[in-house]
């Protein structure tokens, strides 16, 4: 079975920093794309931050440019978000998802980012002013 774990939320001072990490058990595809995600209470969720295995192309939702970073670690099982000059309006749980065999580009964007295969559960990221 595949597992996504996220982790590293917490409270932050608007100003701070946090990096979420998303640890994939059982998870040995090749191709894929990995995103992050995040939902604050009555909103929609929102696509954060995609990339794909097979492509050099990184998405990233408007209001966290130049702020966010998703990278992937060493081990191959591991991506991260680093989030710095964190907001109050980035307040939400955070979740990575994953999807064998697609790239970013198919669904960026689109309704079609409900339909990715593998979810984790969320981690709670709060931003204090």
């Amino acid at each position: 079975d595949v597992q996504l774990q996220a982790s590293g939320g917490g409270l932050v001072q608007a100003g701070g920093s946090l990096r979420l990490s998303c640890v994939a058990s059982g998870f040995t595809f090749d191709n894929y794309c990995i995103a992050w995600f995040r939902q604050a209470p009555g909103e929609e969720r929102e696509g954060v931050s995609c990339m794909s295995s097979h492509s050099d192309k990184i998405y990233y939702t408007d209001s966290v440019k130049g702020r966010f970073t998703i990278s992937n670690g060493d081990a191959g099982n591991i991506w991260y978000l680093q989030m710095n000059s964190l907001k109050p309006e980035d307040t939400a749980t955070y979740f990575c998802a994953a999807n064998p065999d697609t790239l970013c580009r198919e669904w960026w964007g689109t309704a079609a980012a409900k339909l990715l295969t593998f979810w984790g559960p969320g981690t709670q990221v709060t931003v204090s002013s």
